[in-house]
């Protein structure tokens, strides 16, 4: 088995346990009453029928549903012990880590699916641009992906999942608040907001996709998962 079917694998697996739990189908519906009030609210009351102001919402709304998602991916597993048997499995530890990874960009795209009721409504009541709408869905899963690489490094290194849920919350907040800070500094220091994870989000959201926006995302994955592994190893 090659090391992209022994992801699938684990992938598979971790999708399976994540629809067996009532806390997924809770984080969606919360998810999708949250998104939809403010969307709903936006079209019927000041008649805008447009994605940007979901697309601006929806950051700081993945920096609470994220880390709820990926909280138990290796915290359950140290609490129970089983994380010893993973640790034996003939699997390498990338494997592991990028299965799980894997099953959270599933899930987070199967909770963003039934949004796209939004764009349907939008299109029926108005004209817009294509463009921010594709760049806003691509943009959500690459946030996704780096703050579900962050969850996880987390979840590795706690037995509990609250505080693995409180420790990724407040990293994927911080990424998200960087360049709203910047507001309120010296404009020398502007640099600091490309740090910042909305900064990037919304560069994409807006249609124009810069590669240093994707990259950004991609080096936070890649930099969370390495660190995950090196941990493990180190445990292991």
């Amino acid at each position: 088995m090659n090391r992209f079917n022994r992801a699938l694998s684990i992938m598979k697996k971790e999708l399976m346990t994540y629809f067996v739990s009532p806390i997924a189908y809770i984080v969606i519906s919360v998810f999708l009453i949250f998104t939809g009030f403010f969307f709903f609210k936006d079209f019927f009351y000041f008649n805008q029928a447009e994605m940007r102001n979901f697309f601006q919402l929806l950051p700081l709304v993945f920096t609470f549903v994220i880390p709820a998602v990926t909280m138990r991916l290796f915290s359950e597993e140290r609490q129970s012990g089983s994380i010893e048997i993973i640790m034996t499995m003939p699997v390498s530890l990338y494997d592991i880590v990028m299965g799980k990874l894997l099953a959270s960009l599933v899930f987070i795209s199967v909770m963003l699916a039934p949004t796209l009721i939004y764009v349907v409504t939008v299109i029926i009541a108005g004209s817009p641009d294509p463009g921010p709408i594709i760049g806003g869905y691509a943009g959500s899963i690459l946030l996704g992906g780096a703050y579900a690489a962050i969850g996880i490094l987390v979840s590795s290194l706690t037995g509990n999942q609250i505080v693995s849920f409180i420790s990724g919350w407040a990293i994927c907040f911080s990424l998200w608040l960087i360049d709203k800070v910047m507001l309120f500094l010296p404009a020398k220091m502007g640099f600091l907001s490309f740090l910042g994870s909305d900064f990037h989000f919304q560069n994409i959201a807006k249609g124009l996709i810069d590669t240093r926006d994707v990259i950004y995302f991609l080096s936070i994955t890649a930099i969370a998962v390495m660190l995950t592994v090196k941990g493990l190893e180190k445990r292991s």
